[in-house]
């Protein structure tokens, strides 16, 4: 018997406003994909229209991880019953955390260079913060480690001066749990479920179900992870994936519509064509603009804990009120 949570949001209304929530987060993770110094050479991120996005996008194997990262990150901030209902299962079932409002913490990187997420994560923590990991022994203090964790990523030294109970947890692309008692878990997210890794610090791998296995929530042991795939049919993926669909097609396009073999469904030329109409404006406008046209129980952007903003550095030392973390390139 599963777990729920005790408010139930709508599932998916129409394509149209489905597939408008979903191309939210994918945008944001496209903007702030770009290079720091392209992005400031522009006039930083908050100017760059949907117009020049088109121009300055360079398309990369690691593109659709990284926004599938945000959308999850999205999906169970904002409590869509798509993905949020899972990760509760999992959460309460699985790693037996208590709590009712389940919540997302962004800790994601890349491997091109480094993501520089400003001060909110830290802000979302507390000196209270719990991390539960997978193995026996006393839980830690999540934001007392959170720079030496973001260190971690990049000089080896650091992760041997880890606690052990949290060692590979600079792998973490998220940190799920609920905010109401504060415990968290570290929480990768990867698109090619073959890609998933466990370790020691890591609790939950979200991947998307694979075709011909079950969708159900499972333990792997030998990867020492909760694994909770994501289905296709008329669920989160395939939403995801039509999104993602209609933002490339966008930009191959030059941000013009793209023709109808690209786009063949109906509902995905609409929201393309909403982008059309709003291809001269910033892209955080757009992204603040479609919100009243999304299905608001799917992936709304929740002003309480807005998704984080991010920059890239090439080499960067870590300082307090900073985390540094990879987004995978591999998928």
């Amino acid at each position: 018997m599963q777990l729920r949570l005790e408010f139930q949001r709508n599932r998916v209304a129409d394509d149209v406003s489905a597939v408008t929530a979903a191309v939210r987060p994918i945008l944001q993770g496209v903007l702030y994909g770009l290079k720091r110094e392209v992005a400031e050479y522009q006039g930083g991120y908050e100017v760059i229209n949907l117009r020049m996005l088109a121009r300055l996008y360079r398309p990369g194997d690691g593109d659709c991880g990284l926004c599938f990262e945000y959308a999850v990150h999205d999906a169970v901030k904002t409590q869509d019953p798509l993905v949020s209902e899972r990760v509760f299962d999992a959460l309460h079932t699985y790693c037996n955390l208590e709590g009712r409002e389940p919540a997302s913490i962004l800790f994601g990187a890349e491997k091109t260079g480094a993501l520089d997420l400003i001060d909110t994560a830290k802000n979302l923590l507390t000196p209270e913060s719990v991390l539960r990991y997978g193995g026996r022994g006393r839980p830690v203090k999540l934001k007392r480690h959170i720079d030496s964790v973001a260190a971690a990523f990049r000089r080896r030294e650091v992760r041997e001066k880890l606690p052990g109970s949290i060692n590979g947890l600079w792998k973490a692309d998220l940190f799920t749990g609920f905010r109401d008692t504060d415990l968290w878990v570290g929480t990768t997210v990867k698109i090619n479920p073959s890609r998933l890794e466990g370790a020691q610090g890591l609790r939950i791998g979200i991947v998307p179900a694979q075709q011909g296995r079950t969708d159900t929530i499972r333990r792997d042991e030998g990867k020492n992870l909760i694994v909770c795939p994501l289905p296709y049919d008329g669920a989160f993926m395939e939403i995801f994936y039509a999104g993602w669909e209609v933002v490339q097609s966008f930009l191959h396009a030059d941000a013009n519509l793209p023709p109808e073999v690209a786009l063949p469904r109906s509902p995905d030329r609409e929201v393309a064509r909403r982008l059309v109409d709003r291809r001269d404006y910033p892209v955080v406008d757009v992204i603040e603009a479609l919100g009243p046209l999304a299905q608001p129980e799917l992936l709304e952007t929740s002003p309480r804990d807005p998704l984080l903003i991010s920059r890239r550095t090439e080499d960067v030392e870590v300082e307090t009120g900073s985390v540094l973390a990879p987004i995978a390139s591999a998928y």
